[in-house]
């Protein structure tokens, strides 16, 4: 007989599976429901960003998404029918060091999904969540067909319009940023190169092209003022017929180009972000706790980054390796990034969308010049990355960075990639590889920021016990690094002042 599951999982995009391999990965009992019948197959979101990718290869499920995937180089901005702006993404710089993958979000969810098996889970489709009754110890749920099932924790990764945020009562406010957007996945034969995103841009006038894997598939995206029924067949057909009349009369290539969609679809955009991201045992992640201007490509990436960040504190509590109270880590975390994104996502949209004289000037005579030069492309790309993402202001991460100098990350802060040395067999490793739900001891004989010599990396001990290198006293400096790749603590100490500080951090979850 199957074992009650410790976590019920509703929603098996990006965000849910995301959170589901790091649970299984960790020992956690996991069951993932949706209520859709199937998987999507339509594309959706369009890629991975850096962090994405990082996240995604650490689960162990990027397989070979890189290869099947586009990487875009250019971002090309045409203003009047002029090219204005030529946009450099994807560039390595000293902060980021591979490109990001335009790949459709249903490749991404199926990669996800096999992991999911790997790790011994499955998706369960057609299930759909209608009643939550939490208590102290669990919450009931029920589901559509009547089926009842007692879990632990339950996590909404169900989309904007989330039941589980509804049955939670967890606010959900914002405003709509635009009316209406058209978007056809269509193939088509534009004279473009297939390595660059191209934007038109006249008036309050916006048209974007954007490849997708495949030798001719493009997506075509545009604004329009009429709201639409958005319900049936014939709406369809009316979107494609729109968006061909708009590529022709924005782009000037003739309509003949564009031939069968591969999908159509309209959309408004709302910037909306959830009151809490937790209410007892019932938490939120991705499009159920915000959703935001897709513009930037941060949706799906930022829903991926919750993902993990909830997954280790969520597993750790479910082992009892921790408290309740590092939960609370999780929205003092992450939900500033969520804020972020919003409002990154919505200055992006209103000045693209122009929708008043003098956003237009701003955007026309002064954004989009500054867009040509490098300093400000390294810029864009970097934040866009998402490698920037730091929770040195969060409960765990501020009170320590205050006192430290010189070089390198300071908690709270990502850390870097860095090829290291094994202490149990002197084999050559790479940081990130050595994490996936461990925690990673990192020292190093010289400067922080200079080579690092060894890496020791161990699971927690079990019955809550939280040291991780008693024995040892590490000789230089010295990083405890998160298994997502963040900052934990810093400096100089022995193994009795970590284990000390990582004992706080878990029972109270906060740093002292």
């Amino acid at each position: 007989m199957e074992p009650e599951p410790e976590v019920l999982i509703a929603g098996a995009g990006p965000t849910g599976l995301t959170l589901a391999c790091g649970l299984l990965a960790s020992g956690v009992t996991v069951r993932v429901v949706d209520r859709a019948a199937e998987p999507a197959g339509t594309s959706r979101a369009l890629g991975l960003q850096p962090r994405g990718i990082e996240v995604v290869e650490r689960l162990g499920a990027l397989s070979d998404l890189a290869e099947r995937s586009l990487q875009v180089e250019r971002i090309v901005v045409h203003l009047n029918g002029e090219q204005a702006a030529s946009i450099r993404v994807g560039q390595r710089t000293a902060l980021v060091t591979r490109p990001g993958l335009v790949i459709s979000q249903a490749e991404v969810e199926a990669a996800l999904r096999r992991r999911v098996v790997e790790l011994g889970g499955h998706v369960e489709w057609g299930r759909e969540v209608v009643a939550a009754e939490q208590d102290p110890h669990g919450v009931l749920v029920t589901f559509a067909d009547g089926d009842e099932k007692r879990v632990a924790w339950l996590v909404g990764c169900d989309g904007a319009h989330s039941r589980v945020r509804q049955l939670a009562g967890i606010g959900f406010p914002g405003v709509p940023l635009a009316e209406r957007f058209l978007l056809v996945d269509v193939h088509a034969d534009l004279p473009l190169a297939r390595n660059s995103i191209y934007a038109w841009l006249e008036g309050d006038n916006v048209f974007g092209a954007f490849p997708l894997p495949g030798p001719d598939l493009w997506r075509l995206m545009a604004p329009t003022a009429d709201p639409g029924t958005e319900t049936d067949r014939a709406t369809q057909e009316a979107v494609l017929a729109d968006i061909t009349r708009m590529a022709e009369e924005r782009t000037g290539y003739h309509r003949s180009l564009i031939r069968s969609p591969e999908w159509v679809t309209s959309f408004r955009i709302h910037r909306r972000l959830a009151d809490t991201y937790r209410d007892g045992r019932i938490l939120l992640a991705g499009d159920a706790a915000h959703i935001h201007s897709p513009f930037g490509g941060q949706g799906m990436n930022t829903g991926i980054g919750d993902a993990e960040n909830l997954a280790w504190k969520l597993a750790m509590v479910v082992n009892g390796s921790a408290e309740h109270a590092l939960l609370d880590s999780y929205e003092a975390e992450r939900r500033p990034i969520a804020a972020k994104v919003l409002k990154s996502t919505g200055a992006i949209s209103n000045l693209l969308l122009g929708d008043h004289f003098f956003a237009r000037l701003l955007r026309d005579r002064v954004i989009i010049p500054l867009m040509n030069r490098a300093t400000m492309q390294r810029l864009v790309w970097e934040n866009v990355s998402q490698l920037k993402v730091s929770y040195q202001d969060g409960p765990l991460g501020h009170r320590a960075r205050k006192w430290l100098s010189g070089k390198g990350p300071r908690p709270g802060d990502r850390v870097p990639d860095i090829e290291c040395v094994r202490a149990e067999d002197g084999g050559r490793t790479g940081l990130h590889a050595e994490l996936g739900n461990k925690w990673a001891l990192v020292v190093s004989g010289q400067e922080m920021g200079d080579e690092h010599t060894a890496v020791t990396v161990k699971h927690l001990g079990e019955h809550g016990t939280t040291t991780l290198i008693s024995g040892q006293t590490p000789k230089g400096d010295t990083m405890l690094v998160r298994p997502d790749a963040h900052l934990g603590w810093r400096g100089q100490a022995s193994p009795d002042v970590l284990d000390r500080w990582l004992s706080t951090a878990l029972r109270r979850g906060r740093a002292d």
